[in-house]
């Protein structure tokens, strides 16, 4: 049933961030032979995840004591979430990581927008709200979404190739006082409007992907940011904050931000002799 108050969303990529911690002293004492078969081996199984148009994967070495890597795993099949933990787990590399922290959840487009246009299209229609009729004219509706170019051209996108990334979960309040779901959708959507004002001032500096992981992880929202000035989350979090739907209605978890790394630079990363390059940037989408 279509609930006339939710704001409906187009999703495309399961996401599995993973957070790990490096035993970089026992990294150091295996003999170069080993390291090289440990790397080798390593790289080729994640080659294979990365293979194709239904997987991605992405490296950055964390800046800070939370973390040293973070793998970023997109997958069109929620199973593919399963299969690529596993991989990982099974390499003999996983014998000298060990996992701080983990988040999953799905590449999720909202259509606040959208969805009052097919709240009012509805009504002109004189169709009552979640009634059968309404919630088949509002899928239909809903599906015309995904053929909107812009939509499209985000939904399925790959992992953004920016030099660095920031990663921060996220909950809207919903206390006895304040409460982002008590407000009227109409509230709701003249806020959020505002509050994607702030980041279409930073178009082209950043990229954000935005993922829903409620029922799916502790928090409502993860938030990808990608960019190649390290400066630009800074500045665009900060400006953000004195945005209503944030500052009265956010709720943030922790931030973890780092480089992004190409996977030939995974021996770069664990001997630890240099910061790891990205060597196939493109241009920002």
């Amino acid at each position: 049933m279509r609930h006339p108050n939710v704001p409906e969303s187009l999703d495309s990529w399961w996401i599995l961030h993973q957070m790990f911690s490096l035993d970089r002293l026992s990294w150091d004492r295996l003999p170069q032979q080993e390291r090289t078969e440990i790397v080798n081996e390593a790289r080729a199984a994640l080659e294979k995840l990365k293979a194709g148009d239904n997987t991605d994967v992405g490296f950055a070495q964390m800046v800070g004591h939370k973390a040293d890597l973070m793998v970023t795993h997109y997958s069109k099949e929620f199973d593919g979430l399963a299969h690529a933990e596993t991989v990982i787990d099974k390499l003999r590399l996983a014998e000298y990581l060990t996992t701080s922290t983990s988040y999953v959840s799905i590449l999720e487009l909202g259509l606040y927008d959208a969805t009052s246009k097919i709240h009012a299209a509805l009504t002109e229609r004189e169709l009552k709200p979640a009634s059968q009729e309404w919630n088949q004219a509002f899928d239909e509706l809903l599906k015309e979404q995904e053929k909107v170019p812009h939509h499209a051209g985000r939904l399925w996108a790959k992992i953004p190739q920016r030099r660095y990334v920031c990663f921060y979960p996220m909950d809207k309040k919903r206390g006895e006082d304040v409460n982002w779901y008590m407000l009227p959708f109409e509230e709701r959507a003249k806020l959020m409007l505002e509050h994607g004002k702030i980041g279409r001032t930073f178009h082209g500096l950043v990229t954000q992907v935005i993922s829903g992981s409620i029922g799916y992880d502790k928090y409502e929202w993860g938030v990808d940011l990608y960019s190649d000035d390290p400066l630009v989350f800074k500045k665009l979090i900060y400006e953000m904050r004195f945005d209503e739907a944030s500052a009265k209605y956010g709720h943030f978890g922790d931030f973890y931000s780092g480089v992004q790394f190409s996977l030939d630079q995974l021996a770069t990363f664990l001997d630890g002799n240099a910061v790891p390059a990205l060597n196939t940037l493109q241009p920002a989408r």
